[in-house]
């Protein structure tokens, strides 16, 4: 866990799939004077521990509302952030973080409603197939800086670096593949019993650039972002000129989304001491 910033409120980051603190690095330098920052690695990523159990969404989630009870004082101003598969987590820890919570801001997640998890079973054992080869390419770093591509067009170099140091491994990798099987053994506990949505403001921002080929999906993903965001008691759906990683294309507009939650709040936080 790494903190940072400034302040008598605080915002805490929930990383997406396969990542950790590291995502959040463009993001962090614009909010450093409204609040206190706070990152980290799941268990098994980055600096973490490594784990050899398979980690569910609910683990993940009680590890995330574990570290805000430890961290975060009681009475301070609150906002969680979260990116892609990071929504499953946060929309889960929710649940018990209940009136702690000043606002929720979600990146580009997919809702446990889209098409696209109607068949995610299958969808994740390709993947982990595909993934069990990358565990054992990435021991050569020339493979390593090649599985790491997608991130190292949009990362800054530093960050892109740091992963590829700490999350592009052999145990990053085996790590990646038990997240994959969380999700697939979470959608139908999601869809038969969905967490409770959050009373808090919540602003959910859906990337507006799909991956080629994969228009279709992209628009109906889209479309149940909408559909969730807008069944909140305080919801809101945006639309932003970027690819998936929000965090790292559109920092400025993370931000300022930050900020805004932080402003609407009506309680006070105290600096700790």
């Amino acid at each position: 866990m790494e903190e940072s910033g400034r302040g008598a409120h605080w915002v805490v980051f929930e990383a997406g799939q396969g990542m950790g603190r590291t995502s959040w690095d463009a993001v962090l330098p614009l909010l450093a004077d409204r609040a206190r920052l706070v990152t980290y690695d799941r268990a098994g990523f980055g600096r973490s521990g490594r784990t050899t159990q398979q980690v569910g969404i609910d683990d993940m989630a009680a590890d995330l509302a574990a570290l805000i009870d430890a961290v975060v004082p009681e009475q301070a101003r609150l906002v969680l952030v979260a990116h892609s598969m990071g929504g499953l987590v946060a929309r889960r820890a929710v649940e018990s973080l209940g009136p702690r919570l000043d606002g929720l801001l979600l990146l580009d997640p997919t809702p446990e409603s889209a098409p696209v998890y109607d068949t995610f079973d299958r969808t994740a054992a390709r993947v982990d197939r595909a993934l069990s080869v990358t565990q054992a390419l990435v021991r050569f770093r020339p493979l390593a800086r090649m599985a790491g591509r997608n991130v190292r067009r949009v990362f800054p170099a530093d960050t892109y670096a740091t992963m590829l140091a700490e999350d592009f491994v052999p145990a990053g990798i085996a790590q990646t593949r038990k997240e994959f099987k969380a999700v697939a053994a979470a959608i139908p506990q999601f869809r038969a019993e969905p967490p409770g949505l959050p009373a808090c403001p919540t602003v959910l921002l859906s990337a507006s650039r799909a991956v080629k080929g994969r228009e279709r999906q992209h628009a109906l993903i889209a479309e149940h972002q909408r559909r969730w965001a807008q069944a909140l008691p305080d919801g809101r759906f945006e639309e932003v000129d970027s690819g998936h990683f929000i965090q790292a294309e559109q920092p400025a507009i993370v931000a300022d989304k930050v900020g805004h939650l932080l402003d609407r709040t009506g309680r006070t936080g105290a600096e700790p001491g």
